[in-house]
């Protein structure tokens, strides 16, 4: 066994395709959910424990950091499905090759930010 192979550990230098991109930006999606579960259960809890931390939960979402920090975990839901969708299809062997692979990242990405900016819409514009 060659022992004396190169080794490099300097990830800027790595070039990864798009598609790698994406499933990457997938899971760090999925791992920023799953830190986000704590804070939508604990709202959860200030919302149902009584009529008063009802209104204070309800003044404190109307701030623009806590409207940002919403819009930033449903950026993350959205991106996650929009590639969870991705993935289901490879896995039923629908565009898993490298084109098709190229092309379902490059619509992961443009679906996702579309109904990300729709949104943003959502969240900071007057009903």
């Amino acid at each position: 066994m060659n022992k004396k192979r190169p080794v490099n550990l300097d990830v800027t230098t790595i070039k990864l395709p798009l598609p790698a991109y994406t499933s990457i930006l997938h899971r760090v999606a999925g791992i920023l959910l799953f830190v986000a579960m704590g804070w939508a259960l604990y709202g959860l809890h200030l919302s149902l424990m009584s009529a008063e931390s009802f209104e204070s939960l309800k003044e404190l979402c109307s701030s623009t950091p806590v409207k940002l920090g919403v819009w930033i975990i449903l950026s993350a839901l959205i991106y996650h499905c929009v590639a969870g969708i991705k993935h289901l299809l490879m896995d039923v062997d629908i565009g898993d090759g490298k084109e098709s692979g190229k092309v379902g990242a490059i619509v992961t990405l443009v679906v996702s930010a579309i109904l990300i900016i729709l949104a943003g819409g959502w969240i900071w514009l007057p009903v």
